[in-house]
């Protein structure tokens, strides 16, 4: 149950970045759940191994190259699924940017696990 209110509202979150920012386009909310599912596959299986390979330069950069790591994600769902785009590599880090923000604002909303 948690894991679809969650998934709710990553979805919401996507369609708040796409109301904020004109270069993010969603077609329809069954399009934000489709992508805030893909988002969160990508995040999950690709993510780390791209951190990983990418330690060196984001230790250099003071972890600043996450934020290319994220937009570069961001973007990659947005030229795969069809009613989700992204006009380009820096709205991809912004809109990734406020994608992880108003996801996580959103995620208060959400019980706690219990113990």
């Amino acid at each position: 149950m948690r894991l679809l209110l969650v998934w709710l509202l990553n979805a919401i979150a996507l369609l708040g970045v796409a109301y904020v920012m004109p270069s993010v386009h969603v077609a329809s909310f069954g399009s934000a759940l489709i992508a805030a599912a893909v988002l969160g596959v990508v995040n999950l299986l690709i993510r780390p191994v791209l951190v990983l390979v990418t330690l060196p330069i984001t230790v250099l950069t003071l972890g600043f190259f996450y934020l290319v790591v994220n937009g570069l994600l961001f973007w990659f769902v947005g030229s795969i699924l069809e009613g989700f785009s992204v006009g380009g590599f820096w709205a991809g880090v912004l809109g990734g940017l406020l994608y992880g923000l108003i996801s996580w604002l959103l995620s208060f909303l959400v019980p706690a696990r219990e113990a």
